[in-house]
């Protein structure tokens, strides 16, 4: 969804929207809450987004759907501001910033941004998830291995001489 700049009113405009995003083959139902404000050229857009997301679990494998709820606020500027800068430092206070052309800001790109920018670094199923192990590759939250845990690093063998 698009919306155009110049008919943003003074009031600024509320917005409900229910979008249907894909991300890594799978299509998410999207629930944005928006606040769109307009000061001279600067668009404040702040608001809430609510999905649930397909991840696979860091140390198990397993696919898992993750509900995210993620608040957020972002300040665009036209484009035109940038033109004649070849180089420019981004700033701290500028992380939030971004840019429209054409008097259209396109409300579904900004969602899949914030989306993308909030999934973890590191998905988990659950906070007690035990993993794989590494030897025979059994998923250790269903059951145990018979793997020897004693095994040592060959690199490290010739340290177990010190402790005799």
């Amino acid at each position: 969804m698009k919306i155009v700049i110049s008919e943003i009113p003074e009031e600024g405009l509320d917005l409900d929207l229910q979008e249907t995003v894909q991300f890594n083959d799978t299509l998410s139902p999207v629930q944005v809450y928006l606040r769109v404000t307009k000061v001279s050229t600067e668009v404040v857009v702040s608001g809430n987004i609510q999905t649930n997301v397909e991840l696979q679990c860091s140390r198990c494998l397993k696919d898992f759907r993750a509900q995210l709820t993620i608040p957020f606020e972002a300040i665009y500027h036209p484009l035109e501001h940038l033109k004649g800068e070849d180089k420019h430092k981004l700033e701290v206070d500028e992380l939030d910033m971004g840019f429209y052309s054409k008097d259209e800001l396109d409300l579904l790109q900004l969602t899949k941004e914030q989306i993308i920018l909030n999934l973890p670094m590191k998905p988990l199923c659950n906070d007690l998830c035990k993993g794989i192990c590494l030897q025979c590759g059994i998923d250790l939250n269903t059951g145990l291995c018979n793997c020897s845990a004693k095994e040592i690093d060959p690199r490290l063998e010739t340290l177990k001489k010190l402790l005799k």
